[in-house]
């Protein structure tokens, strides 16, 4: 039986630009060579590089890892915050 709590954690780990691993990974809804675009318990993630290519994927676990050389991270929105102000304004 996997432990609930930690799936809800996020982490992001970036070893010399070249080496990216994730946790708390929810999806992958699509990737190429320049973007990978990752769901997290946090919100999107965008990771845009060169040569990236996905050599580690776990959905069971959350768990993703990116080889490549990577140029930018960029979040794009929080989850849990949507969801609350979604109830606020019903």
């Amino acid at each position: 039986m996997q432990d609930t709590t930690a799936n809800n954690t996020h982490t992001l780990t970036l070893d010399n630009r070249e080496s990216l691993t994730l946790t708390g990974v929810t999806d992958v809804p699509g990737f190429d060579e320049e973007t990978v675009s990752v769901r997290t318990h946090l919100g999107s993630l965008i990771i845009k590089g060169e040569d990236l290519h996905i050599s580690r994927l776990s959905l069971d676990t959350g768990q993703v890892s990116v080889e490549g050389k990577v140029n930018s991270l960029q979040y794009l929105g929080d989850t849990r915050q949507k969801g609350i102000v979604s109830r606020i304004f019903r």
